[in-house]
């Protein structure tokens, strides 16, 4: 069955006309009316109408947190390869959210082709992309051809040739008028934006260098059912393959990435770095450390790390060396740091990662029922291949350049032809040295 985007999708005007329509009459309807005092204006908002695509943690996530913060969006549909596990989401979010997840059993998708359906429905207004990495690319050019809005989670791509697939896909967006929007919650982070906006005010002075780490005592292992296909098997097992995933440092770790980049104002120049494996299953593709040197304009150099290793130190923290202090902006909800070159505290922020990850859905809603399109997908992009980059680097032993990664690499990780119950031997874990660079 090929996965490889169609041209000829598109959504009915009735509903793009509905919603502006509806959108036209609220903001007439808000004007006219002066709220009491210490009240807030009532909205009747269009309701937007989600259609999620993989039914698992992180598609549960995205769901709860939408409708946890957007009184006006309904889940109306889902796809996953297992519609057991659609099935059980729609279980879970009906008992919590009620009538806004209530929908038919003719509207739970399965296989390989789900999505499509959930593409070809014209009650879908938005989408949500939830699946393992590898499919992201090919699934958001295909959603933006539909006329669909976005959210996409991280990376959105595992190689150069889904990056330049999710350029395609931006590039459509913003003709289009369609939103995109990704799971780089960070960005939306009130610690994070504190600090980025203090950098730049120069806070710690011209910045030198940084070190970033996203070190974790380990990730799942799902080991293969009686009877499993290999694609069923590897896509059962998803984190495991690099197809799929682009191993941890892609699919972890890509949010330290994406937070140096967006502090240094894009990707970096090149990349140098080694790693390996010592836990990781024998049929697990994955290393369990990489380590890279950044190289960013300026010859600003950015030391990194990831580590999914049992019984060690955890941290997940991006530290910013400049002339004059030290930002040290923490994952989760730790916070960030401001100190001097000698250690003296001068600024500090607690986190709340639980309202960034509702803040991007907060704000892909406002955008859709506005008609203020926000696409973003080619930051995300960038920085989904400066982890690969990474990445590429590691597994070969070479010096890998943005220009190599962006203008001649050859690297597709995604089958030509996909079906459910199709052999598809994995290779061996990258072993560096023979590991070809393309």
């Amino acid at each position: 069955m090929s996965c490889e985007p169609s041209s000829s999708r598109f959504v009915p005007a009735t509903r793009r006309t509905f919603l502006q329509t509806a959108t036209a009459a609220t903001a007439t309807a808000s004007a006219m009316v002066r709220p009491l005092r210490g009240a807030e204006p009532q909205e009747t908002l269009p309701t937007i109408r989600i259609g999620l695509v993989g039914a698992g943690g992180r598609g549960s996530g995205s769901i709860r947190d939408s409708l946890s913060i957007n009184d006006n969006v309904h889940l109306v549909a889902v796809a996953d390869v297992n519609p057991r596990k659609a099935e059980a989401l729609r279980r879970r979010t009906e008992s919590a959210f009620g009538d806004r997840v209530a929908f038919s059993d003719d509207k739970i998708y399965d296989g390989l082709d789900g999505y499509r359906r959930i593409l070809d429905d014209p009650d879908v207004d938005l989408v949500h992309f939830t699946t393992p990495p590898g499919f992201r690319p090919r699934h958001l050019l295909e959603a933006v051809q539909a006329g669909k809005h976005i959210f996409a989670e991280k990376p959105t791509c595992v190689d150069p040739a889904g990056y330049h697939i999710c350029r395609q896909a931006h590039a459509l967006a913003e003709k289009n008028g369609t939103c995109i929007v990704t799971g780089t919650q960070y960005r939306r982070q009130k610690s994070y934006l504190e600090s980025v906006q203090r950098l730049q005010e120069g806070a710690v002075g011209e910045i030198i260098g940084a070190r970033m780490r996203y070190c974790a005592a380990g990730i799942w292992y799902r080991p293969r059912r009686e009877g499993m296909s290999d694609v069923e098997y590897q896509i059962h097992n998803w984190m495991h393959f690099i197809w799929l995933s682009g191993d941890q440092i892609t699919e972890q770790a890509v949010h330290n990435v994406d937070t140096m980049n967006w502090i240094m104002g894009g990707p970096p120049l090149e990349a140098y770095g080694g790693g390996g494996r010592f836990t990781r299953p024998d049929d697990s593709q994955m290393w369990d450390n990489v380590h890279v040197d950044y190289v960013y304009p300026g010859q600003k150099n950015c030391s990194f790390m990831c580590k999914q290793m049992p019984k060690t130190d955890g941290d997940n923290s991006n530290v910013i060396y400049g002339s004059e202090g030290i930002m040290t902006i923490y994952g989760g909800n730790q916070g960030s740091v401001l100190t001097d070159r000698q250690g003296n505290e001068l600024w500090r922020t607690p986190g709340d990662i639980g309202a960034a990850y509702r803040q991007e859905h907060k704000d892909l809603v406002t955008a859709i029922v506005r008609e203020e399109p926000i696409v973003e997908l080619n930051e995300t992009a960038d920085s989904s291949l400066t982890s690969v980059m990474g990445r590429m680097a590691a597994y070969t032993g070479k010096r890998v350049t943005w220009d190599f990664v962006t203008r001649e690499s050859t690297l597709d990780l995604f089958p030509k032809e996909l079906s459910l119950d199709q052999e598809l031997p994995a290779a061996s874990f990258a072993v560096p040295g023979r590991e070809p660079l393309v």
